[in-house]
């Protein structure tokens, strides 16, 4: 997830759609497909995502509703999936664990009281969702007959993104956490999943903001805390910013603080030195079977053609229109 207090550090500003016709945007798919998939069931009736064997794939719906905003303003998305995770994260994992645990047994209690309103198990339900295996090998399925990019990541999927927007395979990173700054992502576009036009962080000018390298960046994440490590009690974003600029680097700062970090160089190279790969290939010219597509949703997976019509309408309109603008 990253450190939201890492905002305060980064340079963003607005990032109207119009001046991203034509680019190509690596998506940390897992972050982009959760926030579609929590929505998808908070605001869908759950007969609607659920088959008759009782499995669950609003995640189908999600991507019918969430793909026509790329291809409506010219962008191509390239879904980077994760692979493994890392085993300093594995507490992260786990936390996260438990909370959906307590919200499933919270939505259980719910679902048996008389007094429950709709809004509210609504919500309980968005919390508790998963990326099954169903929902990742379905959407999956449904991208490649959109005929839209994926790349599969060694590890982390937003690192993955950063590599390859760094090396100039893509024009931005898709994300909504704060970490791909720190993963060096030239350009990263948040609010892709939201009303309205995305923002942009922008790596290099937030180095020249606060006067820092990457490396100093990253050391300074770090005393704030990332999903990698607790930060320093009392350490926010301008006081590690300070505690760096002053001692040089991280040691430096907690050797003046008489702190210490577990891990520290195993987690620095969690972002100057990821898990990636080069190994990946795609084609940005997209030419999507509409109607394999329906028939995947609709029929394998029995959601009603009245939940993904109007997204197909849209997806099919606007990829004939990107194909005729590209041709005058």
């Amino acid at each position: 997830m990253g450190n939201a207090d890492i905002r305060q550090l980064a340079v963003i500003e607005p990032k109207p759609f119009e001046e991203l016709a034509g680019s190509v945007v690596a998506i940390d798919a897992h972050n982009w497909l959760y926030r579609y998939l929590t929505t998808t069931v908070k605001f869908t009736r759950s007969e609607a995502y659920t088959t008759a064997d009782g499995e669950e794939v609003a995640n189908l719906i999600g991507v019918v509703q969430g793909l026509p905003k790329f291809f409506e303003h010219d962008i191509t998305p390239v879904f980077v999936f994760d692979g493994g995770v890392t085993e300093l994260k594995d507490d992260e994992v786990q936390e996260r664990r438990e909370q959906r645990e307590t919200y499933e047994e919270q939505l259980a209690e719910a679902r048996e009281r008389e007094d429950s309103e709709a809004a509210e198990i609504a919500a309980l339900e968005s919390r508790t969702q998963r990326l099954t295996d169903t929902i990742q090998e379905t959407t999956r399925e449904l991208l490649a007959l959109l005929d839209v990019p994926v790349v599969e990541a060694p590890a982390e999927g937003e690192a993955q993104a950063a590599h390859m927007a760094r090396y100039g395979d893509a024009d931005y990173v898709g994300s909504e956490d704060y970490d791909a700054l720190l993963l060096g992502a030239p350009y990263t576009l948040r609010g892709l999943t939201s009303k309205g036009d995305p923002e942009c962080m922008e790596f290099e000018a937030t180095l020249e903001e606060h006067e820092l390298t990457w490396e100093g960046l990253v050391d300074a994440a770090i005393l704030m805390g990332t999903d990698f490590n607790e930060g320093i009690s009392g350490i926010g974003p301008k006081t590690a910013v300070k505690l760096i600029r002053e001692h040089g680097d991280l040691d430096g700062a907690l050797a003046a603080r008489g702190e210490s970090i577990a891990h520290a160089d195993r987690i620095r190279a969690m972002f100057l030195d990821p898990n990636v790969t080069d190994d990946y290939d795609y084609d940005t010219d997209i030419d999507p079977d509409i109607e394999a597509a329906k028939r995947f949703v609709t029929d394998m997976w029995e959601v009603p053609a009245e939940e993904v019509e109007r997204g197909f309408e849209r997806i099919e309109e606007s990829v004939v229109q990107t194909g005729l603008d590209r041709w005058t």
